[in-house]
């Protein structure tokens, strides 16, 4: 079906077939003069079909009354979750193409998210899309979270007709970045699953949302029964449950690096600890692409992708790689940052990610529980509950504003009672006053300055990736811990960007499980398309019993400290 509306000539649930037969629906807005224009394409999960103010009214309701330019210039009637609004695309010559992806929203078919299956699907769409009457043969990718994650997937296949991407927020290494943090399990995939894929499953027909538009069934017109729509999809928990350790399941759901060579813009979130933060940044720099551009900001994983600021950000590059604009994009610097304060972010162009000009500043863990600038000269032991808020340890005020914007690290001396140890570290910031300085997160409204995670029998380094600021863990084979023997750990946690006022102080919490906010409002939070309520981390939780069995992760951790065992956090110091 075809119509011309609100300056659009759109084409509804346009087929396109796969190399198995199967068909894939999409919708398709086009300028109304006939021409080639280049397409903006996405492929995911969220059903076409589903507006974003009805499945996520509590996400389009902040952004709007706060960010009133999202909805400005627009009737707002095309909106859908984390892809573009057409309406702001299609006048500036772009067509814009969205797919359901296999299983899900009005293409039929078995859901297995991330899978080789599904990258060649998305391949075969952008193939399509390059070769329509209304194409300029030239086709980028822009989406966030879910459509920024499967870009770098199939970007690995080199699509002849793929010309650039925007990575928005995604994440790429479905092991490191996803499933695993630092090799311990997180159960958000699972309840993301129940929450935001099943609902819009193919087959539910008449029991699933309606196109707002259309009307038709967002969910096609078949209506499965449960267990038939049981059987058309993957046990995505349980799978991620099967494998505990970065094999081929997780490597066939990751990118290749060295095949990315398309020119390519990744947008980070400092708060998006958990999800939409590492897989950016280390995309920028493992990325064979020559044309490559991170950028890094605050606020709600949604916000920026639709405001003024990040649609114009990602029409220069479209623009220049696209349409063939000498926008001076190519000139623009590599790195473009919103460095955070306390209480404003702060533009920032650099040339490179890290920071050159990084200092990089150990800060020492001491028996007296402070952080100093120089190794304890005594040996002290300090245990804790393994299953426990931990330890913290705190600097002195700070003397001067600091800036700390970069990846952090920590080297840590453990012992355990038990065969295994799960860390959990926190970078934090208190006032002078006492009160931790928390930020707007990705999705949580209390995320802390930075987190790590690593669990002890997954300590093991892969040497060749591995740098001083960014330890690479193999989580290829477990080395279970040998009771009150002491190991040495090196412990990832990812970037961050922070300027700390003088008098503030900086912290490590060094913990046995996820980061409770214990401030102001604390547990107050619930966004309706997540199951539990936020207490700090948001939907990462790492709570799974079949993964953190009693027994052997409810022991009694040691860190041992001293001039031959000096722990430290590594900080990058602008």
């Amino acid at each position: 079906m075809s119509e011309i509306r609100d300056g659009m000539r759109i084409e509804w649930d346009v087929a396109i077939e796969m190399d198995d037969g199967l068909v894939l629906r999409a919708d398709v807005f086009l300028p109304i003069e006939d021409g080639q224009y280049p397409v903006i394409l996405s492929y995911g999960p969220y059903a076409k079909g589903l507006s974003f103010q009805e499945g996520y009214p509590d996400q389009w309701e902040r952004m709007v009354a706060q960010h009133p330019d999202v909805a400005a210039g627009s009737s707002n009637q095309y909106q859908n979750w984390e892809v573009v609004d057409p309406e702001k695309w299609v006048p500036d010559g772009y067509a814009c193409v969205r797919v359901d992806s296999r299983g899900t929203g009005r293409s039929p078919g078995y859901v297995d998210h991330f899978s080789p299956r599904e990258t060649k699907d998305f391949a075969l769409c952008i193939e399509w899309a390059g070769v329509q009457p209304w194409s300029s043969g030239k086709v980028g990718l822009n989406g966030i979270s879910y459509y920024a994650i499967n870009a770098w997937h199939v970007a690995s296949l080199q699509p002849t007709h793929l010309a650039a991407i925007c990575v928005w927020e995604g994440a790429a290494d479905w092991y490191r970045d996803m499933t695993h943090h630092g090799g311990i399990l997180s159960t958000f995939w699972a309840n993301w699953y129940d929450m935001q894929v099943k609902t819009v499953q193919y087959g539910l027909g008449d029991r699933g949302p309606k196109h707002p538009v259309t009307g038709v069934n967002a969910c096609g017109d078949d209506n499965f029964t449960d267990e038939e729509l049981a059987a058309n999809r993957c046990r995505l928990g349980d799978e991620i449950v099967a494998h505990p350790l970065d094999d081929e399941y997780h490597r066939a759901r990751s990118p290749r690096w060295d095949e990315i060579s398309v020119p390519l813009l990744t947008a980070a979130n400092w708060g998006g600890q958990g999800l939409h933060l590492r897989g950016n940044i280390e995309g920028f720099y493992r990325a064979g692409a020559t044309d490559r551009w991170l950028e890094a900001h605050g606020l709600e994983h949604w916000t920026h992708f639709y405001t003024d600021y990040g649609r114009m950000l990602q029409k220069r590059f479209f623009d220049h790689f696209l349409k063939g604009e000498d926008n001076g994009w190519d000139r623009h610097p590599r790195v473009q940052l919103q460095v955070r304060h306390v209480d404003h972010f702060e533009e920032r162009l650099e040339e490179d990610w890290p920071i050159p000009r990084t200092r990089w500043s150990e800060l020492y863990l001491h028996p007296d529980l402070t952080l100093q600038s120089e190794p304890p000269t005594e040996s002290a032991k300090l245990e804790f509950e393994a299953m426990s808020d931990g330890l913290v340890f705190g600097s002195a005020p700070l003397a001067e504003a600091t800036e700390f914007t970069g990846p952090l690290a920590s080297k840590l001396w453990i012992s355990s009672t038990t065969e295994d140890a799960d860390l959990f570290l926190v970078f934090q910031v208190f006032d002078p006053s006492g009160d931790e300085v928390t930020f707007q997160g990705a999705l949580d409204p209390h995320t802390p300055i930075a987190q790590g995670w690593l669990r002890a029998s997954h300590r093991k380094l892969d040497p060749a990736l591995s740098t001083r600021w960014r330890p690479y863990h193999s989580h290829d084979e477990p080395q279970p811990l040998t009771p009150a023997e002491v190991y040495e750990l090196d412990v990832e946690l990812w970037p961050t960007s922070i300027v700390v006022p003088a008098g503030y102080r900086v912290a490590l919490s060094v913990r046995g499980r996820d980061y409770e906010y214990q401030g102001k409002d604390a547990g107050s939070t619930r966004i309706a398309s997540f199951k539990n309520q936020f207490t700090g981390v948001g939907p990462f939780l790492h709570d799974d019993p079949r993964d953190r069995p009693a027994g052997i992760y409810d022991g009694t951790t040691t860190l041992h400290l001293g001039p031959d065992r000096a722990a430290y956090v590594l900080t990058p110091v602008i």
